[in-house]
């Protein structure tokens, strides 16, 4: 966990040492006065050791006074000796359990010792003695976070940036928890229903952002054959038409998205783009007013998509038009706000403004509304739909978050998503998790889209308050190595790296980015001053395992591996795999197969059963060898289709000589 900021430690230090005598020193022996005064000014000028013994020494004189075990936790906890703050303020707690400071700093302390069940209960009790500060929740967050209870831990970071909306790392912690939820639902999705069409339309959402528009196209045809599928799929396909400068066949899919499904407002989005397209502006307009006034939510929260592609000076010569019908009364100041400010994922600091809640229709059905009234507010939520009236159909619905209705909360999770009420719709996907039903696929894809977008805000946020921090430099690095930029990425832990020398994230990050590059003697030189600093991660572990496979150093890689063992369940089955190919050129047959049966999970094009193939047929086992080479072609050939969506592998294929 990365440590507390110094000016808020100080701050509660300061509040706790300066607030007035120590209670109980009346009437004391000057010993004990001047020891705490020794102490304050040690800790003024940040020197904790000294501070610390003369707090032990001053608790001597009177071991019975809660504050100065206090003050000695708070001292033991700057100078890291966390196991003797923990008793510190344990002592504290026991001889005055309304004092804040010691609950707050032993979940502190717990959760540094990796006793997050423990910390819990302490920071329950801060949080409800003090309001005000968000570093409770912050590590409440966290907390839950290393439980794996994502959703507490999203409750309570959210909690912190309402507290303190300047708090950095609580949008930090919350982004990041943002997008675990993803990666959980990610992984659910395409175990449970790869085959459904909500899994199909991710992943050709996560392949236009590729650029690999030919697979893309050929899973929305997929898509658009089945029976129940996301809406406005035919004009997502539109959008992509348009990347690839095929205007007609973009025009042919708005045009009858429009008239299949009227409720879809990016088809307007889509035809307005064609008339900016085409010289067009004041047609274009024309169909954005119209968009806006049916639901300036959606409108605000998908205006990108309007723009992009487009050339710059287009772009640029279509908003001074709109600008002038503004400032003239054309047109709403709010819909040129929109189209001027168009919400970006991590780097932007403009946020989408939302279409406010309808309270009058919120008043209409009411948290304790009746059963019938909760239908009829079903009802006409299904024709706001209808009309694409988003922000009508989610305020009517917002009350259900309370209920058990499973078509309510469905419904209400698209309609929050589509007017760009991204919490609720996050919420409303909570809800039906809590439903004895699992979770469809559906509502996984909502929760899904809706925490994505609230990563990338998060995140956002958390660049505007520390746009030159490690931490900030760290993040971008991720995003540029993800969308396979390993160049950018270099450059941004290298700037991590300058701020914050020896950071275990940036080496890790420059280490994978090198690796990405295949300079792979740098990944390892990267690698082994992580691991100086951080001999046990299984992150930097793994790195440096695969890095010394690539160079065919098999035996040096063992142990990395075996370290690497203790990574995240979705990194695991890789890990195996590389250990199959070590015990593999080891002439360990059976411990190959044992491990390659393992990592099978993670084989993205047909390598890891191309290599138990191989040592089946080695160990005389026909039949397995055959079954593990009709998996091989089977994932080789969906591959070719474009039905299984991966990133570049980076490590190298063993397919060459496959049949």
């Amino acid at each position: 966990m990365t440590g507390f900021s110094k000016c808020w430690t100080t701050a509660i230090l300061l509040l706790l040492l300066l607030a007035g005598p120590v209670s109980g020193q009346q009437g004391q022996s000057p010993d004990l006065t001047t020891l705490v005064d020794d102490a304050q000014q040690a800790q003024v000028a940040r020197n904790y050791a000294a501070a610390a013994d003369d707090y032990r020494k001053a608790l001597k004189l009177r071991s019975d006074i809660p504050e100065l075990w206090a003050n000695l936790g708070l001292m033991e906890h700057e100078t890291g000796d966390y196991p003797a703050a923990i008793a510190s303020f344990e002592q504290a707690n026991r001889l005055k359990s309304s004092l804040y400071v010691p609950q707050l700093f032993l979940g502190i302390d717990y959760l540094r010792a990796g006793k997050a069940k423990q910390a819990i209960p302490y920071l329950l009790a801060a949080k409800k003695m003090n309001g005000t500060d968000p570093l409770p929740s912050l590590t409440l967050g966290r907390a839950y976070s290393s439980l794996g209870k994502v959703s507490a831990a999203i409750a309570e970071l959210r909690r912190a940036t309402e507290v303190d909306p300047k708090q950095g790392p609580a949008w930090f912690e919350l982004g990041i928890a943002y997008l675990d939820q993803v990666e959980s639902d990610s992984r659910t999705m395409s175990g449970r229903d790869a085959n459904s069409s909500f899994v199909q339309a991710l992943f050709a959402e996560s392949l236009v952002k590729q650029s690999r528009y030919t697979e893309a196209a050929a899973q929305y045809q997929s898509v658009l054959a089945a029976e129940n599928q996301p809406p406005c799929m035919r004009s997502e396909e539109g959008f992509l038409d348009l990347r690839q400068d095929d205007a007609q066949a973009a025009a042919a899919d708005f045009a009858a998205e429009s008239k299949l499904h009227p409720e879809c407002a990016l088809a307007l989005l889509g035809l307005a783009r064609l008339r900016i397209d085409a010289g067009e502006s004041d047609a274009a307009l024309a169909i954005l007013s119209a968009a806006w006034k049916q639901d300036p939510g959606f409108l605000s929260s998908n205006v990108s998509a309007l723009f992009e592609a487009m050339p710059k000076e287009q772009e640029t010569g279509f908003l001074s038009f709109a600008e002038a019908q503004q400032i003239s009364g054309r047109i709403s100041p709010g819909l040129y706000t929109a189209l001027s400010h168009p919400p970006a994922e991590v780097s932007s600091s403009a946020a989408a403004p939302s279409q406010p809640t309808d309270k009058a229709l919120i008043e209409k059905t009411g948290s304790g509304a009746s059963t019938a009234k909760a239908s009829a507010a079903l009802t006409l939520a299904k024709r706001d739909y209808s009309g694409g009236r988003y922000g009508n159909c989610a305020a009517r619905l917002e009350s259900s978050l309370a209920g058990h209705d499973a078509d309510a909360l469905q419904l209400l999770a698209r309609c929050s998503f589509l007017t760009g009420k991204y919490e609720l719709t996050s919420d409303a996907t909570y809800a039906l998790r809590e439903l004895p039903s699992q979770p469809t696929a559906a509502s996984l894809f909502w929760a899904i889209k809706a925490n994505q977008r609230l990563a990338f805000e998060s995140l956002a946020h958390y660049q505007e308050l520390e746009p030159d921090s490690a931490r900030s430099h760290i993040l971008l690095g991720d995003i540029y190595r993800q969308r396979d930029r390993p160049e950018d990425a270099q450059k941004e832990y290298s700037n991590a790296l300058t701020l914050s020398p020896n950071d275990p994230a940036a080496l890790l990050g420059l280490a994978t980015a090198y690796l990405q590059e295949a300079r792979v003697e740098q990944a390892v030189k990267t690698a082994q001053q992580a691991l100086e600093r951080s001999p046990t991660d299984a992150d930097v572990n793994l790195v440096m395992g695969e890095a010394l496979i690539t160079q065919h150093k098999f035996t040096e890689a063992e142990p990395f591996l075996l370290k690497a063992l203790n990574a995240k369940p979705q990194v695991l089955p890789y890990v195996h795999a590389l250990l199959g190919r070590v015990y593999e050129v080891n002439g360990k047959t059976k411990e190959a197969i044992a491990q390659l049966k393992m990592g099978a999970e993670s084989d993205q094009d047909g390598s890891v059963h191309y290599q138990l193939a191989r040592l089946y047929a080695r160990a005389g086992d026909k039949a397995d060898a055959d079954r593990a080479f009709a998996q091989m072609k089977a994932i080789k050939q969906k591959r070719r289709e474009g039905a299984v969506i991966a990133l570049e592998d980076s490590h190298p294929s063993s397919l060459d000589d496959a049949p």
